[in-house]
């Protein structure tokens, strides 16, 4: 990576920087999910700086990210442990949105802002070699790029949280939607891309989890995605039937 003061007068430099936006705000869809459902349920004075003070440190993550990718890539089972995780995640959610009428609002800001962090750490190490990809290795515009991104990142966040407002059961949808990214995570440790003389090629770890999931199960990133998504949901589910079966006998 390099820093240097980029050259505002240049055609290549903006058409790099929007790249790098686009690259972000297509990736950061999911992220998005997360973000919303981890503040929809915070009282409306909580949940605009949850946001934007999740979403900002979701955003360094990312930048530190892009920086460190080439080490972070060569850490073994560092997918696996970041899936596992994500599904706890995952079902911390699902509990959360079964469990809504008694969360405290103020007991939960800098629970929701940890929750987008760590959650996009996970997310977001596969989105990191796009955006250095799209930046050809200049940091400068890394930086630039993914803090123009953040205010967009911040609305669509909200509107989802204000839908999931209105439609609670999108809660579960959302829930599974990070389960299945939990699936893929873990099925794909040992998988990477690598960025070689100016392309994304994938690259699979021999002896990796990747590399056994792939010669001996057919699909095996859909497999395990969609069972992420299921033991998300009926996990998540379970544990928040089991609380309120205990509250009741407490009361």
């Amino acid at each position: 990576m390099v820093f240097v003061l980029p050259d505002f007068s240049s055609a290549v430099f903006w058409a790099a920087l929007w790249k790098i936006i686009i690259a972000n705000i297509i990736l950061s869809g999911d992220n998005a999910v997360v973000i919303a459902m981890a503040c929809h349920n915070l009282s409306d004075k909580y949940r605009r700086p949850a946001i934007v003070f999740g979403s900002a440190g979701a955003i360094v993550l990312r930048i530190i990210f892009c920086a460190a990718i080439g080490m972070l890539l060569a850490v073994p089972y560092l997918k696996l442990i970041g899936g596992l995780l994500l599904m706890w995640i995952g079902i911390k959610l699902v509990v959360q949105e079964e469990e809504e009428a008694n969360i405290k609002a103020h007991d939960n800001i800098w629970a929701a802002i940890w929750t987008i962090i760590v959650a996009d750490a996970v997310m977001s190490l596969d989105n990191a070699i796009a955006i250095a990809a799209a930046a050809k290795g200049d940091f400068t515009l890394i930086v630039i790029g993914l803090v123009i991104s953040i205010p967009i990142i911040i609305i669509g966040a909200t509107l989802i949280a204000q839908l999931l407002d209105r439609l609670p059961w999108l809660g579960l949808v959302g829930a599974a939607l990070i389960g299945w990214i939990a699936g893929e995570v873990i099925a794909g440790d040992g998988r990477f891309d690598d960025y070689q003389n100016g392309k994304i090629v994938e690259v699979v770890r021999p002896g990796s989890i990747a590399a056994w999931l792939d010669g001996t199960i057919p699909h095996a990133e859909s497999v395990c995605a969609a069972l992420g998504a299921g033991l998300v949901v009926l996990i998540g589910l379970y544990i928040a039937r089991r609380n309120a079966r205990h509250a009741e006998k407490k009361g």
